[in-house]
């Protein structure tokens, strides 16, 4: 791992402490309400105050980082859309036209939008940050996506944004992208991760047919055999068969790890950079919040490697950051129900035990 940055950011993440959980889960117990009657929220809450180290959590500065570069796969045909999409999408991010617009504005998040590998020359329009390694990746099917350089400066790109930003003062943070063909990286990620066949973790992506998805089970197990990716070496995975925007998420999820702030795990694609976050700093995990459970059948093994349990199931398979934007609210809702509830004793409210007689 031939990265200060990245060495020095997994250095700083902390083993979750696990005598703040009990304590939390007593202050929920004597709130005015039957015990767990909160049900899954009080399990957020518990983790928010193990993640964040704060025993009443605010969120008051919310960012939804999207991610974009296209992937040299793409030329398989394993997508229903050309390649030209991930930079005209990002122009629609800019205008605020997207799905991710609406919805991060509905949750009070801004959206910060960054070419790490979009194929197009973007110019410097404004609200884009470039942090371009290069236009595009190589098409895994017949070599590496990228090299080991290029791996650790996308892992490096997503670590300094997420440091710019909670620098700036945010203190939740999501994970979105774009890149026409990141279902197949992603896939191909999640494949080496789980051993689970190909063809089991295969979704329809941007929806293509079942003989296009055949030909995409087909590239992806031909580029996994050409690169025989391990876990072991988790920079190497990433760069035979991710994505800089996978990477990008990696490193970003990393970095708010090390500085305490939740992170909000989107779709298929975004959680396939917690994985590799995740092998690189298993610790990491503490961190993370899944949003959703994706459409994409890779998305549902990806949360189980990872021990995470989506806190909602819409059938979205968008990406973009749209389904993290939509459960930041609640995670929001778990940290003030621990700030702002009132218990038995300061309502002076009769608990169920003083009303047994």
């Amino acid at each position: 791992m031939d990265s200060a940055l990245l060495r020095d950011t997994i250095r700083n993440i902390s083993p979750a402490n696990g005598t703040l959980a009990p304590g939390t889960q007593h202050r929920l117990d004597n709130l005015t309400k039957p015990i767990g009657s909160l049900g899954a929220l009080e399990g957020v809450a518990c983790r928010l105050v193990t993640a964040t180290g704060c025993h009443e959590p605010r969120f008051r500065e919310k960012r939804v980082i999207v991610f974009a570069a296209d992937h040299g796969v793409a030329a398989e045909g394993v997508s229903a859309y050309p390649s030209e999409v991930t930079a005209q999408m990002v122009l629609n991010f800019l205008a605020g036209g997207a799905a991710i617009n609406v919805l991060a504005r509905h949750a009070g998040a801004a959206v910060i939008v960054v070419d790490v590998g979009v194929a197009a020359d973007m110019g410097s329009p404004d609200g884009l940050i470039s942090r371009k390694v290069a236009p595009g990746t190589r098409n895994m099917r017949v070599g590496p996506a990228m090299d080991v350089s290029e791996a650790l400066a996308a892992l490096e790109a997503g670590i300094d944004i997420a440091q710019r930003e909670i620098a700036a003062g945010a203190d939740m943070i999501a994970m979105g992208e774009m890149g026409i063909g990141n279902t197949t990286a992603a896939t191909a990620v999640t494949a080496a991760v789980t051993g689970k066949p190909v063809a089991e973790l295969t979704g329809s992506g941007t929806g293509i047919d079942e003989e296009r998805r055949a030909l995409k089970v087909q590239v992806i197990e031909d580029a996994l055999a050409l690169h025989a990716p391990s876990v072991v070496d988790p920079v190497s995975l990433l760069a035979s068969v991710g994505g800089f925007e996978i990477g990008a998420i990696a490193g970003a999820t990393l970095a708010a790890a090390a500085h305490r702030v939740p992170v909000v795990v989107d779709g298929f694609i975004s959680t396939a950079g917690a994985l590799i976050a995740a092998l690189l700093c298993p610790d990491a995990k503490n961190a993370m919040f899944a949003s959703h459970s994706s459409a994409e059948p890779g998305h549902a093994a990806a949360l189980e490697w990872l021990g995470l349990e989506p806190l909602l199931r819409l059938g979205l398979r968008l990406g973009e950051g749209t389904g993290a934007a939509l459960a930041m609210p609640i995670l929001q809702a778990a940290g003030l129900v621990l700030g702002e509830m009132a218990s038995f004793a300061d309502a002076g409210v009769s608990t169920a035990e003083e009303g047994q007689g």
